[in-house]
């Protein structure tokens, strides 16, 4: 067979074929279609909610945890920028262990709440971080969108939300036994319960891009933790997050505009 292009280039731009970009897809495998897609509509109406919800008394936030994150100092010197040469960093690097961050973001106003700059992220770490986000303002109801990790339906967590509703801790039942400490299934429902002062929505199943937070963690990637980023220790990183984090709630915050209004994307 004869071609009629003598250079593979001209055949790919004209059927405009990119055999050396990739990119990334999940199928999230939906058992259920309905449950999911209210379920993302869900997030996506509190989403577009957050100044009614705010003005009757609710503030929602958006929370998770970035862990494992590098204290990594290169090891040689970079090479500063100049006229007609780009800043030139050594991609060797001493480790000297991880942290990580607990967070929630104010969905309204941007503004990083009660941050937690720490190694460990334990179910008491993360009921924790909820405490201090409502101690922080304790005439608000509260909202909170999270993911599905263990720790966010945890025994700990149960407990803290009943005793933030006066609700007796001897009718929560055993964990891993009965009532409401049954599974993750159980506590699950009782920390959704909308009429507690503290309720958590759940993204679906792969969802974690449905949670707001992660926009910020990129960002903080984006701004502090890229390649030319150096740590000398454990507690510089952990600093220096810290300091980053003031910095943007002071310069930078602000909400971001939501217009995902919750369709089911197709592949």
């Amino acid at each position: 067979m004869i071609y009629p292009y003598p250079k593979s280039g001209a055949f790919l731009k004209e059927r405009d074929l990119q055999p050396h970009l990739t990119k990334g897809w999940l199928n999230p495998k939906i058992e259920n279609e309905q449950e999911f897609q209210e379920a993302v509509e869900k997030i996506c109406d509190i989403y577009n909610s957050v100044e009614t919800l705010e003005r009757n008394g609710t503030q929602v936030m958006s929370t998770d945890e970035k862990m494992g994150i590098q204290a990594r100092e290169h090891a040689n010197p970079k090479q500063t920028m100049k006229p007609g040469q780009v800043e030139r960093c050594d991609p060797e690097y001493v480790r000297h262990g991880t942290s990580g961050v607990i967070a929630s973001r104010n969905v309204l106003t941007g503004k990083i709440i009660e941050p937690m700059v720490q190694p460990t992220r334990t179910e008491e770490d993360f009921a924790n971080h909820i405490e201090q986000v409502v101690n922080n303002n304790p005439g608000f109801n509260y909202i909170f969108i999270t993911d599905n990790l263990n720790t966010h339906k945890s025994e700990t967590l149960v407990k803290l939300v009943a005793e933030l509703n006066n609700i007796p801790e001897n009718i929560l039942g055993k964990k891993d036994r009965r009532g409401i400490l049954k599974n993750m299934e159980t506590r699950a429902e009782f920390l959704g319960d909308p009429t507690h002062n503290v309720v958590f929505v759940y993204t679906p199943k792969h969802c974690s891009w449905l949670n707001q937070i992660e926009c910020w963690f990129g960002i903080l990637t984006r701004r502090l933790l890229n390649k030319r980023a150096s740590f000398v220790s454990v507690k510089d990183l952990e600093n220096r997050i810290r300091q980053f984090i003031d910095f943007y709630n002071e310069h930078m915050r602000k909400p971001f505009k939501w217009r995902y209004t919750g369709k089911v994307l197709r592949a």
